[in-house]
């Protein structure tokens, strides 16, 4: 009985000390975290790494992925998962990308360059925004190329 009281007070121990690590520490295979990965950590609060090169935040159902990061996920338009919005930090879906699911207006952290955006919803369309400003519109299951600074995206069904 002590023997079993002992294991499970290390391990619990052990799954304390781990939850507390900082969301910047190394991932287990000991790479280090992407620089654009770590400063988006940093920029917007809420974010979970889940290894070198992505997370997710779950309250704004957003997701980052840089190139190298692994999974292989069905894909609609180029790299982004069906029923999803993305905004690449290089043109023609390359780079980094931030993978939202909901349909709203998406604030684009200020460490997040914008360079082109894929709408693989099934309808609708999302404006791609510099504040109000529209900078460029990308229709249901199409892709586009951005110039100038993106703050928002917004979906509209």
């Amino acid at each position: 009985m002590k023997r079993t009281t002992f294991l499970a007070a290390a391990v619990l121990g052990l799954v304390m000390t781990l939850g507390a690590a900082p969301a910047m520490a190394a991932v287990q295979d000991d790479r280090e975290v992407d620089p654009l990965v770590a400063a988006m950590l940093e920029e917007v609060p809420g974010g979970v790494l889940l290894d070198a090169n992505h997370a997710v935040w779950p309250e704004l159902d957003m997701e980052l992925r840089v190139p190298g990061a692994s999974g292989i996920t069905a894909r609609s338009v180029g790299s982004c998962a069906t029923g999803k919005i993305c905004a690449y930090n290089s043109s023609s879906l390359g780079g980094g990308a931030l993978t939202f699911g909901t349909c709203a207006v998406h604030a684009i952290a200020s460490s997040f360059t914008v360079k082109s955006v894929a709408n693989a919803r099934s309808g609708g369309y999302v404006q791609v925004r510099n504040g109000t400003s529209v900078v460029k519109t990308v229709n249901a299951g199409t892709w586009g190329n951005v110039s100038g600074t993106v703050t928002n995206l917004r979906c509209v069904l």
